[in-house]
């Protein structure tokens, strides 16, 4: 059997034992009737044969995010692309757990969004293409300056017969043209099986793939396989026959065809909710890659779930890595924030229920220790801590354990105590509630709205979050500007020059000002132009010596945010935003304040 050494990136030659398998060129389509009869619930045959398990020598995960996951949903934009593959970056890890991520090519949106993740510089995951089996798709490829790409390359009679009008020999031929083209040009195909699970396995499957590994060993490049489960028919069970077997076909590949591990990769679909165990289960008996999407993203029922097959490998292999655990929770955020995707409470690892009990006898139990009820320490791994469903049997305990947890509250002097009098208010108004009739839990956002009610402390108001957006987005620009020579000259000249250009690059500033240790305005009116007028009244030297914004900074050295005012000079809503400026032997000697229109930063803050 060939085996391929990853070090050089060539096969070493070895006897091959596959030559006995054949094309068998057929007249009509072998549909295998008997397993799925077009009426009626497709059959599990079984041949009670029993192979034992050989595990991949190395487990890795690829992405179909950008290509099948797309084929379900609303395209993304090249920002959720970028974002993305971000997320995956990080999330498989400094070892890249995560190999590589699929792309389509076609539109210039496809392009722009290879274009800029590639401008990564990322090792991992490879970014990779997907074309259909014809030259000028390839050419796309070569343009675009990819290594590899999938090339669909259906294999059961469904396909070849009913959709492509093609005889076996035929699309064969078809196949190992455009496998031979890329090769010649330097690209490593990856020829995905289309229908793998309905196909004649030693009629035209094994035949196939035998031929492209002779291409392979000719060009002395790997030529990959995709084993696509495209209707979810693959099954585990042990002694199942061919062509739905899970283990039989990669194992059929491995052994019978000579594909090696490493160029093997199992792609499924969730149609009757086998995704996740059929892709764990090819790793077991062999195959390198499992292909996933996020959150299961895909075509009708969705491709194995990449959070899940994370935690499948760190199970499996007993290490994580380098993979970092707690990027899922930010993907899930970042999806039901952005991409506007409803995840279901329950969903395993992310839905916003997945660690939470609300039977009585568990919450009591969870509350002594969560090792009892939570299935690991989602906090730490997921950054998500344990959580409880509010109902009648709750109990002061159960809702102070939903206030800590949800809120974060961190130690003995932020946690609540079940004695704090908020509690109790809301654990009256919840019987009240149950005692009028009611049934079901108390959803997250209700208790959200009685935490809120009861307890406005633990909450930071709309206000607090419009203060401190202000400051971030004005910090780091003023800390920038009160560090550059011409401003700590109090050379009025220079600083109004520099002012200028802030107000041009940063319309969300309404004016900006330097002000001596005396308080006194030294710089002439800086504002959009649409204010001018208004402060042609507002003249130099003005007094600012009694103002908080200017005293504090004076005091303390720092940067400093004001409660939102009325401007004196437009009447609008602002923040004010004032730094200390220094010479050159450190010593403050002035005050830069820029003021922030409050509808603009509203605005800004719903953009983010």
């Amino acid at each position: 059997m060939a085996k391929w050494d990853e070090s050089i990136h060539l096969f070493r030659h070895e006897p091959k034992k596959y030559q006995k398998y054949h094309l068998l060129d057929v007249e009509e389509p072998n549909l295998f009737e008997e397993i799925f009869p077009s009426d009626d619930v497709c059959r599990i045959e079984f041949d009670n044969k029993i192979i034992p398990i050989q595990p991949a020598q190395n487990m890795y995960i690829t992405d179909t995010t950008f290509r099948d996951g797309q084929q379900a949903r609303p395209p993304f934009t090249v920002n959720n692309i970028v974002a993305i593959f971000e997320y995956l970056h990080r999330l498989g890890g400094t070892n890249g757990i995560i190999r590589q991520s699929e792309f389509f090519l076609y539109s210039d949106r496809d392009k722009e969004a290879v274009d800029r993740c590639l401008d990564k510089g990322f090792q991992y995951p490879e970014v990779t293409g997907w074309i259909r089996a014809n030259e000028n798709d390839l050419n796309l490829v070569k343009d675009i300056g990819l290594k590899e790409t999938g090339i669909l390359t259906s294999v059961s009679d469904y396909h070849i017969f009913l959709k492509l009008q093609l005889s076996r020999k035929q699309a064969l031929e078809k196949y190992l043209r455009i496998v031979e083209a890329a090769l010649d040009q330097g690209i490593i195909p990856r020829c995905h099986f289309e229908d793998v699970t309905r196909a004649d396995i030693y009629g035209f499957v094994i035949p196939f793939a035998i031929e492209l590994m002779k291409l392979s060993e000719k060009s002395e490049l790997p030529v990959k396989v995709r084993l696509c489960d495209t209707l979810g028919y693959g099954i585990t069970y042990p002694g199942a026959a061919l062509p739905r077997s899970v283990p039989k076909l990669v194992r059929a590949m491995i052994d019978e065809a000579g594909v090696p591990g490493s160029c093997l990769e199992w792609h499924g679909h969730n149609d009757f909710h086998k995704v996740h165990i059929n892709a764990a289960t090819a790793w077991l008996y062999g195959c390198y890659h499992a292909n996933g999407t996020i959150l299961s993203f895909g075509e009708r029922t969705g491709n194995p779930p990449i959070e899940s097959l994370i935690i499948e490998y760190i199970g499996l292999r007993g290490d994580n890595h380098g993979i970092d655990t707690r990027v899922i929770t930010e993907i899930s955020a970042y999806a039901e924030k952005e991409l506007e995707v409803h995840i279901p409470p329950n969903y395993p690892f992310v839905g916003s229920e997945f660690n939470s009990t609300s039977a009585g006898i568990h919450v009591d139990g969870l509350l002594k220790n969560e090792k009892i009820y939570n299935i690991f320490n989602t906090e730490k791994i997921l950054n998500r801590p344990p959580r409880v469903q509010i109902t009648d049997k709750s109990g002061l305990a159960g809702i102070t354990f939903w206030i800590n947890a949800e809120l974060r509250m961190k130690g003995s002097d932020q946690q609540l105590d079940k004695l704090h009098p908020g509690v109790a208010k809301i654990h009256k108004s919840i019987m009240r509630q149950y005692d009028r009739g009611r049934i079901t839990s108390i959803a997250r956002k209700e208790m959200e709205e009685l935490a809120r009610k009861y307890l406005p402390a633990l909450f930071i108001s709309e206000y607090d979050k419009l203060k401190r957006h202000a400051y971030d987005l004005a910090a780091h620009l003023i800390e920038k500007v009160i560090e550059l020579p011409e401003i700590r000259t109090m050379n009025h000249i220079l600083q109004e020059s520099l002012l200028e250009e802030l107000i041009a690059e940063n319309p969300f500033i309404q004016f900006a000002y330097i002000c001596n240790l005396k308080g006194k305005k030294t710089t002439k009116n800086i504002s959009q132009i649409f204010d001018k007028a208004q402060y042609a009244r507002f003249g130099l030297h003005e007094d600012f010596s009694s103002r908080d914004w200017f005293i504090m900074p004076l005091e303390d050295g720092k940067i400093h945010v004001t409660d939102i005012l009325s401007s004196g000079i437009t009447g609008k809503l602002i923040v004010t935003v004032s730094a200390p400026i220094r010479d050159d032997q450190e010593s403050i000697v002035g005050i830069l304040g820029i003021d922030i229109r409050f509808e603009d930063l509203a605005k800004l803050e719903e953009d983010d």
